[in-house]
């Protein structure tokens, strides 16, 4: 029993180290310094508005200070100075993240119920009340 306390302490103490390194890591290079051709950064800053920070969920990545938003700042831009597309860049992020990182999802096998059932409870809203209103006249 006396073995187990000093080995115990040692595996505690050595298992918080790893969780101590992380908040110590520096920002990726491009996730708060600028690219240096002008349009470049406009498409990039406009992709940035329009994509989710999974830490935050409510702030795009443009306005998050959580690290994986600027590790996510430093690949758009990254992708952007290799002259991929805007549309390439999103297309990468969704296909590694998911639809839920984009604020403009698209419609795909996944996605299309939350678009069409929306459509589909207006409809039934304004047959129920063409029948309602039907019946009131008769």
């Amino acid at each position: 029993m006396r073995l187990c306390a000093p080995l115990l302490a040692a595996v505690l103490a050595l298992s918080g180290t790893p969780l101590a390194a992380q908040g110590t890591l520096p920002p990726a290079p491009y996730a708060y310094q600028q690219l240096d051709d002008p349009a470049q950064e406009q498409a990039a800053r406009e992709l940035m508005h329009e994509l989710r920070c999974l830490t935050c969920q409510s702030q795009s990545i443009a306005d998050s200070d959580a690290a994986m938003a600027g590790d996510m700042r430093h690949q758009v831009r990254t992708r952007i100075a290799a002259g991929q597309s805007p549309d390439e860049v999103r297309a990468w992020l969704v296909s590694r993240y998911g639809d839920y990182i984009s604020y403009e999802p698209q419609v795909s096998a996944s996605t299309w119920p939350l678009f069409a059932i929306p459509a589909l409870l207006a409809l039934l809203a304004a047959a129920l009340l063409w029948r309602r209103i039907g019946a009131r006249r008769a």
